[in-house]
């Protein structure tokens, strides 16, 4: 197949129809890699769930379990830079003189990726000239373990993995006054940000508590997307 058959199938593949395609990118490693509309992420679920499937209720032992706090949950992390951060004690809300026989010890496990769109095979000018959108999406499950269990920081950054050129935060409130054991999503669509963009750096912070035993803040099904809808006036 010629190169400009490839260019033409992947036009009609992603409906690119005004999209810069200019002749030299290499139109058969971008068809083959599928760049959009595909889950960009690695790894995307390593804790082993589903948004599909109600999370577990949590289960407590008749005896605490032997051994050191755990402040980490179980999964295959392969594809992420991960790390713990123990809390100090929250004494606050205890009355001077009152007797405590425990205080659950809270922690952040925070997980980030960092997705490189050209290597992914997108290029310069439907980055810079089109802007398609990059959809970003997570669950994270309603552990009722504390008003702020969850947090989602996205960059888009420069081809020096440093400029920020666009910023999403998220740092949603639980409400305790009522049960409820779901996954919860997050989402944000980026248009319109700007030329440069390069990667798209994903990092999201989740609380667990150790009280007697271990109590996660589970989360599934992230995603970085990147749809082949226009965001920009300039062609």
């Amino acid at each position: 197949m010629s190169a400009a058959e490839w260019k033409q199938k992947c036009e009609a593949e992603w409906g690119l129809q005004g999209a810069p395609m200019p002749d030299a990118v290499d139109w058969k490693s971008v068809y083959e890699a599928k760049p959009l509309g595909r889950n960009l992420l690695k790894n995307p679920s390593p804790i082993g769930f589903s948004k599909d499937t109600p999370p577990p209720e949590p289960e407590y032992p008749d005896a605490p379990p032997a051994g050191p706090p755990r402040f980490q949950p179980e999964g295959d992390f392969a594809s992420w830079t991960t790390k713990t951060e123990v809390l100090p004690y929250d004494t606050s809300g205890i009355p001077e003189g009152a007797v405590v026989c425990g205080l659950p010890q809270y922690s952040w496990f925070t997980l980030e990726q960092v997705v490189d769109l050209k290597a992914e095979g997108l290029w310069d000018e439907l980055l810079d000239k089109f802007q398609p959108e990059i959809v970003i999406q997570d669950w994270y499950e309603e552990s009722q373990l504390h008003d702020y269990i969850y947090e989602l920081h996205v960059k888009l950054l420069a081809a020096d993995k440093t400029t920020i050129i666009s910023l999403h935060t998220a740092k949603p409130t639980e409400n305790l006054s009522v049960y409820s054991h779901n996954w919860k999503e997050v989402s944000h669509v980026f248009s319109s940000y700007g030329p440069g963009v390069r990667y798209v750096h994903f990092q999201h912070r989740l609380k667990n508590s150790f009280l007697n035993d271990f109590f996660p803040t589970r989360f599934t099904d992230s995603s970085v997307i990147v749809k082949p809808v226009r965001t920009s006036s300039k062609v």
